[in-house]
């Protein structure tokens, strides 16, 4: 067969907690090769791992199994591919939900791909034997400060476990935590053979990845000139033209609502960039810097001229551990007067602690007015007239989960032992939660061995 000119790859969600629609009208709406959904975010993992160590079948994300059950004979029938990291910290009994569904709808002979690998948490003494610190990337302390409270460990994985996976035959491909660009950059590699160390094509796939990777944040969504978006409700979800050459188009299929063009697409490229010289990858470093972006058409950018360098020999691991617990609540007080009452009802709740003996530290509590330039404290973004409500929304955080239970119990009493206007209150008496904390990390490319697995409906 002749090489494609060019090859589609989609992306339907940005989140876990997408809108459905997304996916399903990328299949639906018009010609798609490759279809990739974004489900992970750091916290997530530690969400999922939680799920999984108190039911062996869970622990990845439902949502792309209830997508999968919608669209399954369009996606087979089309010749669709799908890849996405809803595989979580579980991705074999995602795997087996995914045949479920398929054999629901009588659909034979699918191959469904499973990557394994990322996921180290029963690994971490064995990786620390081999001398990896899993030093903290921002403050530099060693992991063995947090070691008994860990939650979750995962591997950044790369693109190229994707690529074997189709070349293996796989129309589903489920993965763990894959980077978010490796989900479009697989899919390159396998269509157009490149290389390890081609580094401009592998920065190129990056490049369109990381432009897709949030969904409609580069057709419109999120867009600061939001007014100038048509039909927002029928946004079309974020497709990239690729070709050989590592040059790609940004669109959306034809008729679909949204908007592309070079702000929007310039929007997503700077968005969570960090160095824009250096963007690190398992894969290879991008340079942001070095990308064209030319207006072709309606809803059409043309992106050119990605750089590459060298992949580093590390691969970034993402830890959560036990941080606390933390209490949030909230009351709506209406006017006259309604932001001096909110803020006397905030007085009120601090003294009534104090009098039964509980003190919280200034970076242990949390007081927000919100109606009264909360967002932009200290910058007038709206009329500085007096709000007709404010919702006042209090917290807590520590390490002693009675104390921050017993902070839930004052907000209430407000609604009759407060100033007047305190008529709303939502979402119940606030409860301990546990706080997740954030530890990223690296480890030594060698210690981590991803596997492939390939299974059919």
């Amino acid at each position: 067969m002749p090489p494609k000119e060019f090859v589609r790859v989609a992306n339907g969600q940005g989140f876990w907690g997408d809108s459905i629609l997304g996916p399903i009208r990328l299949v639906e709406e018009g010609p798609l090769d490759y279809l990739t959904l974004d489900y992970l975010a750091e916290v997530t993992m530690s969400i999922l791992q939680k799920q999984r160590a108190r039911d062996p079948r869970k622990g990845y994300a439902t949502d792309f199994v209830t997508m999968i059950d919608r669209i399954a004979p369009k996606l087979v029938a089309k010749g669709v591919r799908v890849i996405a990291n809803a595989g979580g910290v579980n991705p074999l009994a995602c795997k087996d939900a995914v045949l479920a569904v398929l054999a629901k709808h009588g659909l034979t002979g699918v191959k469904v791909a499973v990557i394994e690998g990322d996921d180290v948490l029963g690994r971490l003494d064995e990786l620390a034997d081999k001398g990896e610190t899993l030093a903290n990337m921002d403050t530099g302390a060693p992991l063995a400060d947090v070691r008994e409270r860990v939650t979750s460990a995962n591997v950044y994985i790369g693109a190229f476990p994707v690529a074997e996976a189709l070349a293996r035959g796989a129309q589903i491909v489920i993965a763990g935590r894959l980077t978010d660009p490796g989900l479009v950059l697989g899919p390159l590699i396998h269509e157009f053979g490149w290389q390890r160390d081609q580094w401009d094509l592998l920065a190129a796939g990056t490049l369109a990845g990381h432009i897709v990777e949030c969904g409609a944040q580069c057709t419109g969504g999120n867009f600061t000139d939001w007014k100038s978006v048509p039909d927002l409700a029928r946004v079309g979800y974020p497709i990239v033209e690729c070709r050989a050459d590592g040059t790609f188009t940004v669109t959306k299929h034809e008729g679909t609502g949204g908007l592309v063009n070079v702000s929007t697409v310039s929007h997503q490229l700077v968005y969570e960039m960090g160095d824009p010289k250096n963007y690190v990858t398992p894969d290879g470093i991008a340079d942001f810097t070095s990308i064209q972006l030319e207006q072709r058409g309606k809803d059409r950018v043309f992106c050119s001229g990605a750089k590459g360098k060298p992949a580093t020999p590390t691969y970034k691991v993402s830890l959560s551990y036990e941080d606390g617990f933390k209490a949030l609540g909230q009351l709506t007080i209406s006017g006259p007067d309604a932001l001096a009452k909110a803020k006397l009802c905030a007085e009120i709740v601090w003294k009534r602690l104090e009098m039964d003996g509980f003190r919280y530290g200034p970076d242990e509590r949390l007081v927000e007015f919100v109606g009264a330039n909360v967002c932009h404290a200290g910058i007038h973004a709206a009329s500085a007239a007096e709000p007709a409500e404010v919702v006042l929304r209090m917290g807590v955080k520590g390490p002693d989960e009675d104390k921050v239970d017993r902070f839930g119990l004052e907000l209430v009493p407000l609604v009759t032992s407060g100033p007047p206007g305190v008529t709303g209150f939502a979402g119940g008496r606030p409860k301990a939660t546990e706080i997740i904390g954030y530890w990223p990390a690296l480890v030594r490319k060698e210690h981590i061995q991803t596997r492939v697995s390939v299974f059919s409906s």
